[in-house]
């Protein structure tokens, strides 16, 4: 049977997603985050060493990582669903999207998130000051221009297929939602792009979305 090890409000929301598009049986293990930390229960570390999600379990295979997982089921499961065929230009460009989303798009997301935090954390009046005036300048001059670079070309690539590797719907499109939708809650416009913002409406209106979420339970990206 397999097993998602599942942290609330994080990326194994996509692997429930993948699951449901490919019709597969799973259970479900639910995580709650530490509600000051809102990291990850020590729990985890019993599932693996780094205890983070997603992690899956298929027998005594156990996988991490929302790109190796998703490699993963698509060689075991998949059937030849949700990739395009080995060789083609689609192909090519579903492997950059799937590797892009954590490899290029997600650490300046994930900064921003540390930042945002710092800005709001408790801490000696005398600091505030300092610890903002840090933090808004490194959004102001790092992250907020890579993060609008990316958004730009993301749109861009989104003018000739309505789908991330061409005019199918594919797996690449699932590990890119959660870094569209960090996008959405994180960046200082949010996607504010018409393409984009399209794209998460069509990804937001598939059923197995919302199977992946009934079975996954709500569903938030931290702001």
């Amino acid at each position: 049977m397999l097993t998602v090890h599942h942290l609330e409000n994080s990326r194994s929301q996509r692997v429930l997603w993948l699951l449901e598009e490919l019709g597969l049986r799973y259970e479900v293990r639910r995580y709650a985050r530490d509600p000051k930390t809102m990291l990850a229960p020590p729990e985890l570390l019993r599932v693996h060493p780094l205890g983070k999600s997603p992690v899956l379990s298929d027998g005594e295979i156990t996988v991490a990582e929302s790109g190796a997982i998703i490699e993963y089921l698509l060689d075991a499961h998949g059937d030849g669903r949700l990739r395009p065929p080995p060789g083609s230009a689609e192909r090519r460009r579903y492997t950059y999207w799937l590797h892009f989303a954590e490899g290029s798009a997600m650490p300046y997301l994930v900064m921003t998130l540390v930042f945002n935090q710092l800005r709001r954390a408790p801490m000696p009046f005398f600091a505030r000051p300092i610890a903002r005036g840090l933090a808004d300048k490194v959004s102001e001059r790092f992250l907020a221009p890579n993060i609008t670079r990316q958004l730009d070309f993301i749109e861009a690539e989104l003018a000739g297929r309505p789908w991330f590797a061409g005019d199918e719907f594919s797996a690449a499109d699932i590990q890119m939602s959660f870094a569209l939708e960090a996008a959405s809650a994180r960046a200082q416009d949010g996607v504010a792009r018409p393409r984009s913002a399209d794209w998460l409406a069509r990804v937001h209106a598939r059923p197995a979305y919302h199977r992946a979420l009934a079975r996954g339970g709500p569903f938030s990206v931290l702001g």
